[in-house]
C-alpha cells in the first residue's frame, strides 16, 4: 500500500493513466522502466554511430548530427523518466557522472551544428576528437546503470 501511495505523489494523475491503459500502479512502473530502458538503449545506439560513422568518415556530416541530436533526446527522456520513478537525484558517481554526460551531450549537439553552420573545414575535420572524449565519458553512466539494474 505503502508503495502505491508514494506513486501516486509521483504521478498525480496515476489513477487516470493506469485506468486508461489497464495497468496497476506496478505494472505501471514496469513499463516506465521498459520504455526509459528503450530509450537509452536507443541513445547508445544513435550517439554511437554517429560518433564512430563520424571518426571514420574523417569529419562531421549533417547526418552525425542527426543521431547526435536524436541520442541526446533519447537519452534525455529515458533518464527523466527513470528520475521520476526513482523520486530523487542521488548524488553519486552514477548520477553525477549521468548529469555531466547529459549536459556535455547538449553541448555537443550544439557544438556540432555551430561547427556545420560556420563550414570551417579544420573545425569539421578535428571535431570527432571531442565526439571522441563526450561519447567515453557517457559510457561511464550507461554502464553503471546497467550495473545498477542488474542488482535489483
Amino acid at each position: 500500500m505503502d508503495n502505491c501511495i508514494n506513486s501516486l505523489v509521483i504521478f498525480p494523475d496515476s489513477i487516470w493513466i493506469t485506468h486508461f491503459f489497464n495497468v496497476s500502479l506496478g505494472g505501471l512502473m514496469n513499463k516506465l522502466i521498459l520504455v526509459s530502458t528503450i530509450f537509452i538503449t536507443s541513445a547508445f545506439f544513435c550517439y554511437t554511430i554517429g560518433v564512430w560513422a563520424e571518426k571514420f568518415a574523417g569529419k562531421l556530416k549533417p547526418w552525425h548530427l542527426w543521431f547526435f541530436w536524436v541520442g541526446f533526446i533519447s537519452d534525455t527522456i529515458g533518464t527523466t523518466i527513470m528520475s521520476v520513478m526513482s523520486k530523487s537525484f542521488t548524488l553519486n558517481l552514477h548520477g553525477i557522472t549521468g548529469a555531466l554526460a547529459i549536459a556535455l551531450m547538449a553541448f555537443h549537439a550544439v557544438w556540432a551544428s555551430i561547427v556545420l553552420k560556420k563550414s570551417k573545414e579544420l573545425a569539421i575535420k578535428n571535431f570527432h576528437k571531442f565526439s571522441l572524449v563526450v561519447w567515453i565519458i557517457w559510457l561511464f553512466p550507461f554502464i553503471s546503470g546497467i550495473k545498477m539494474g542488474m542488482s535489483h
